[in-house]
């Protein structure tokens, strides 16, 4: 067995607990993450970063603890957090299969009900390193060109990342989105769940990870899902739909509640994000 260290005391410091071993877990582009095994039986995962903005990890702690409150089996819990650490416990990955993912559609429509007292949150977080604001919203309507569509959009155009027309073409969309997207209370969303923030257990449970959570419209998470692929994804919304009936159209409307991750996508990347994005809004 190995053992980092560094990695291992400050772990201690946070557990309390001896540190036995260490190692590195692949994937993640902003986060190093290391699996930690604890002299009392835990097995932890630890998320660091050199140099994180300020807030940033106990934004995710916020996150996962809120909605570990409405799907404890659905989001782990935070173990304990610093402004330059973050420790969860560890999922044995596995493979997805169609029974995981009724079972995500299940767990994930109890998520959803268990709601919100508004569109946004107490505190603002971060979408991948973005600051992402959440003050509330009397409508979600407002709340989505407000929050989740006109900072990004203004963010990748200040770096060369969209043009005057990609920003027209989105512009305009905006106040026809009262009209196009029927009217629910606010959900409890993920906020960030694209298929790589879905974590295939070996146990044969889906879990979400990495959380930019607050109160919106439901089929904002369900866009993502669809935008970036979710394995066994018809069975995942069918399980879904049959706990929680979606609204009519919600299909079509998926494209639309994309504005947002393609417009974050374009403010990191630029690549074709902007010009999608626009090919979207004009379809509206």
């Amino acid at each position: 067995m190995t053992r980092n260290p560094t990695v291992a005391r400050r772990a201690e410091e946070l557990l309390g607990s001896a540190v036995v071993a260490t190692s590195p877990v692949a994937g993640g582009d902003i986060c190093t993450a290391t699996r930690v095994k604890v002299a009392d039986g835990r097995t932890v995962l630890m998320k660091t970063h050199v140099q994180p903005p300020p807030g940033f990890f106990e934004a995710e702690a916020r996150s996962l603890n809120w909605l570990h409150q409405a799907a404890p089996d659905l989001v782990p819990e935070a173990l304990a957090v610093d402004a330059d650490c973050l420790l969860l416990p560890f999922i044995e990955p596995g493979k997805p299969t169609v029974d995981a993912a009724v079972g995500l559609g299940h767990d994930l429509a109890r998520l959803h009900a268990a709601g919100a007292t508004t569109y946004g949150w107490e505190k603002d977080g971060f979408i991948g390193r973005l600051p992402m604001k959440n003050a509330p919203a009397p409508t979600w309507a407002e709340f989505f060109a407000t929050k989740r569509v006109l900072p990004y959009l203004k963010l990748a155009r200040d770096r060369g990342h969209a043009s005057a027309e990609h920003a027209q073409a989105i512009e305009g969309v905006l106040g026809k989105v009262a009209g196009l997207v029927p009217d629910e209370p606010p959900a409890r969303l993920h906020g960030d769940l694209w298929n790589g923030n879905v974590l295939w257990g070996s146990d044969g449970r889906a879990r979400l990870i990495d959380p930019a959570a607050y109160g919106g419209h439901r089929e904002m998470d369900l866009a993502m899902l669809a935008l970036f692929g979710l394995p066994h994804l018809q069975q995942m919304t069918d399980a879904y739909q049959s706990l929680t009936p979606l609204a009519d159209g919600w299909e079509e409307r998926l494209a639309l509640h994309q504005l947002f991750p393609l417009l974050t996508h374009a403010a990191m990347f630029g690549g074709g994000y902007a010009a999608r994005a626009a090919g979207v809004a004009a379809r509206f």
